[in-house]
């Protein structure tokens, strides 16, 4: 559904502002369905204006005298932007397409519900609003069988100037209740803030403020309808504070990783500049002995660190066999947390990662290069498997995912809480196979019974829980 604000706003808008806003509108559905349950018929040019007043550089209230109709949307609008940290949040959705977004939502949202709260402590106010609301609908009912072409003038008229005599109506009540609209702007500002950080957090990599970088290669409409869920689901809002969580645990990890892998074992000849001795360093940067130093260096003859650890980048696939049988349910957000921690790194590093749901079945979903989409990560969200556990389906998916793989090396991390029984021959031939494709298991037991999976794992860590140290151990792959 598109609207159009021409000529219905009650601030400074052009016909930027306008065409922009229908543009969002279009995208959103959290707007419309504001839209939808609004208490006044003006709601659809209040939203556009609430948008307008976040987004635009310099917004201002129109000093002309606007119809009677917006008589109320100008009252709300100069309450709204009166308030002392209005500006200072404009700071936050200024010329920020998402988050004028957001903020459209959340302080339509609020407002609704304080026009509601005030309606059912006032009497006279919810006769008015419901006299309004009935002959709004018999003017929608008429233009619905007449035509936009035949609306009854009288009515419209009417219509007019009983949104002129509620706007005195709701400048009092704005008056004696202007602690409750400042709590649920107040409110409005916190959620919007809130929605659009952990829209970062699952977005963002092990990177170090790489939220905003992600969200900016997201298309705008992708990045309404996540941020929508977010604020709706409880699940994907658990799952994102937990992304954001683990993810600033993997970077922390990942860092002391490097600089424990660039510690000095020994000195070899080479020619990577991050890993030279000082001492070449200096003779680079000596007039006398540069010459030599750069034909030294293009012969990979200059001298340099041997470095400790492997290379993670250009390893085979990450596969994550992550248990989803019924006792997992109440692990369920926190699991996926981890599971998108360990996405972000498959990402910076630049390999495949192939996350294996199950319980007694397996979902496989793949995901290339680490990245993953809006629409899958809300799918992510909304699957449980529940059911019971066995070992033997993700074990079998995994070896045939790695053997499909045009990278030799992998590593599997194997996550459960369940006790499962294998048979020897299973893992004879799964053991061969780990050896002679060159993966590693890395196994987190949630629970006390580990004797199955030390069979087939080169490393078993037990945990009560993944944010447990131990399980931080992933993070190192």
């Amino acid at each position: 559904m598109t609207i159009s604000i021409e000529s219905r706003s009650v601030l400074n808008t052009d016909a930027f502002d306008k065409r922009r806003f229908n543009e969002i509108y279009s995208m959103s559905q959290g707007i419309q369905k504001v839209r939808d349950e609004g208490e006044l018929p003006t709601f659809e040019p209040l939203l556009a204006d609430i948008w307008a007043s976040l987004y635009k550089m310099k917004p201002e209230i129109t000093k002309e005298e606007v119809s009677g109709d917006l008589k109320v949307n100008k009252s709300l609008m100069e309450r709204i932007m009166m308030d002392d940290s209005f500006e200072n949040y404009r700071n936050f959705t200024r010329l920020d397409d998402l988050s004028s977004a957001i903020g459209t939502m959340k302080f339509g949202e609020k407002t609704n519900q304080w026009l509601a709260d005030q309606k059912m402590q006032d009497s006279e106010l919810r006769k008015k609003l419901q006299e309004i609301q009935a002959m709004q609908r018999q003017l929608e009912k008429q233009e619905q069988q007449e035509g936009h072409g035949n609306v009854n003038e009288q009515l419209q008229s009417d219509l007019s100037q009983a949104m002129d005599g509620l706007d005195g109506h709701i400048q009092q009540t704005l008056q004696n209740s202007s602690h409750s609209f400042s709590e649920q702007m107040s409110q409005a500002v916190q959620e919007t803030r809130q929605v659009k950080a952990n829209l970062k957090s699952l977005m963002g990599g092990v990177v170090s403020g790489s939220g905003e970088a992600e969200l900016k290669k997201v298309p705008l409409r992708d990045q309404i309808s996540l941020a929508e869920k977010i604020a709706s689901d409880k699940r994907l809002l658990e799952i994102a504070e937990w992304a954001g969580r683990f993810k600033q645990i993997a970077i922390k990890k990942q860092k002391s990783k490097h600089n424990e892998g660039i510690e000095s074992k020994g000195v070899i000849a080479g020619d990577v500049i991050e890993r030279l001795l000082p001492i070449e360093l200096g003779l680079y940067k000596h007039p006398t002995t540069k010459i030599d130093f750069l034909r030294r260096f293009s012969k990979r003859q200059t001298m340099m660190f041997e470095q400790n650890g492997k290379d993670a980048l250009g390893k085979g696939p990450i596969v994550l066999c992550l248990d989803q049988s019924g006792s997992m349910r109440k692990r369920d957000s926190q699991s996926k947390g981890f599971a998108l921690a360990l996405l972000s790194i498959a990402k910076k590093q630049k390999r495949d990662f192939c996350l294996v749901l199950f319980s007694t079945r397996t979902v496989v979903k793949v995901y290339e290069k680490g990245k993953i989409k809006t629409e899958d990560l809300i799918e992510l969200a909304q699957t449980f498997l529940s059911g019971g556990t066995d070992f033997n389906i993700p074990l079998t998916k995994a070896v045939s995912i790695i053997e499909d793989s045009k990278f030799k090396r992998s590593d599997l991390i194997f996550i459960t809480d369940g006790e499962d029984s294998l048979k020897d021959s299973f893992i004879k031939s799964f053991i061969r196979k780990k050896e002679n494709m060159d993966f590693n298991v890395l196994s987190l037991v949630l629970g006390n019974n580990t004797e199955t999976v030390q069979h087939f794992s080169d490393e078993v860590i037990l945990i009560t829980d993944l944010n447990d140290e131990g399980s931080f151990k992933a993070f190192t792959i």
